[in-house]
């Protein structure tokens, strides 16, 4: 999977740069969170601007970001959701869950 991640401060955000979050690729993005939390970075940006599909794998990674995050008293959040993801947050009921944010600067201020 492509990401691209950017530390400013405290505050890391990870761009998916893939237009498809499935069972291929998921993984990739669970084992990238798992090792910044180990690195002690615990806040953390999910951007979702490229992606177009997320099935329950890439839902279910963003589950366990969330609740690794938690656990060790940081926040994961979310930002420029497409229409069909949003959709999709939505039928699982996981945007009460999420905090979910139109752009990263919005994201950003909210730490």
């Amino acid at each position: 999977m492509q990401l691209n991640i950017v530390e400013q401060g405290e505050i890391v955000k990870i761009e998916v740069q893939e237009e498809r979050m499935d069972a291929h690729n998921s993984g990739d993005l669970k084992e990238q969170m798992l090792q910044l939390f180990d690195e002690g970075k615990c806040n953390l940006i999910i951007d979702l601007t490229a992606v177009r599909f997320v099935d329950s794998s890439g839902l279910g990674a963003l589950v366990s970001g969330f609740k690794n995050a938690s656990a060790r008293d940081g926040n994961l959040k979310l930002c420029c959701l497409q229409p069909q993801v949003r959709s999709m947050f939505e039928l699982t009921r996981l945007h009460r869950v999420f905090e979910i944010f139109t752009s990263v600067e919005e994201t950003m201020e909210s730490f």
